[in-house]
């Protein structure tokens, strides 16, 4: 089945956010860690002149993508389909974020870049943009990258980017999945850093009483289809024990740069 087929907004956003993300989990801290370390480092090699402008694809009621790129960020675009997790991600972030993720905080500020934000709710209200809109239809709300003469797609545009747990998590097809990745990573400057984490080998997943899709994949799929994407590109699994629910083995975390290379986005 495709991401068409499901009733995304219909998404019960505080469920998930309840099961997923009301306590930090040991593979969650070690994804932030790994994504942290690789942004500060990838941040002091660069040496931008100005903040970057960043993206999280696929959101969802996850706050800690953005979290990772908070300190480096003039403007932060969280790009989410589901009209029921825009309003929840709007009320999230406008009301200031819930104690819940002090703790994801608490471990992003382990390296300096994070520990100098003086108060990350204040900071995230101010530099987070909603976008409700699809992956395939990814584009700049700005309007400032070249657009694709085929769908008006706008690319090579943010400067550093996120996609946690969606692409596998929206389709049963893994041509579809491929699909998301590429446009993902259309959308980053070349040499933009990026960090993507993905559930390994998801049967698909239940939110509420709402069956939901997933792609079954492993790390080496996750490498093949970053080929062309990105380069110097590491591929980590953590959570090997599966603990979080039934029906997945772990979790995939890659990081890497786009590349300038057109291969593999449609």
């Amino acid at each position: 089945m495709f991401n068409e087929d499901f009733p995304w907004d219909a998404f019960d956003s505080e469920w998930y956010h309840s099961l997923n993300y009301a306590t930090l989990r040991d593979d969650d801290h070690d994804i932030l860690t790994i994504v942290r370390d690789f942004f500060t480092e990838a941040h002091a090699q660069d040496r931008p002149e100005r903040a970057w402008s960043g993206l999280d694809v696929g959101t969802g009621a996850n706050l800690y993508p953005a979290l990772s790129m908070l300190p480096f960020c003039r403007r932060i675009r969280l790009h989410e389909f589901s009209a029921s997790n825009v309003s929840w991600l709007e009320r999230e972030i406008g009301g200031g974020f819930r104690p819940s993720w002090d703790p994801f905080w608490a471990a992003l500020c382990e390296r300096e870049p994070y520990a100098a934000v003086a108060d990350p709710r204040a900071r995230l209200r101010e530099v987070a943009e909603v976008c409700q809109d699809s992956v395939f239809t990814l584009s700049d709300g700005a309007e400032t990258g070249p657009r694709d003469v085929f769908n008006g797609l706008a690319v090579r545009t943010w400067d550093v980017g996120t996609m946690f747990f969606g692409a596998e998590s929206m389709t049963t097809d893994f041509v579809e999945f491929k699909l998301a990745v590429g446009r993902f990573m259309h959308s980053l400057r070349p040499g933009a850093p990026f960090a993507a984490a993905f559930m390994r080998d998801s049967k698909g997943y239940t939110v509420g009483d709402v069956d939901f899709p997933a792609v079954a994949i492993k790390e080496q799929d996750v490498a093949e289809c970053l080929e062309g994407l990105a380069s110097r590109v590491e591929v980590q699994v953590t959570g090997l024990e599966a603990t979080l629910r039934a029906g997945y083995g772990g979790m995939i975390v890659a990081t890497g740069r786009a590349a300038d290379g057109r291969a593999g986005w449609r």
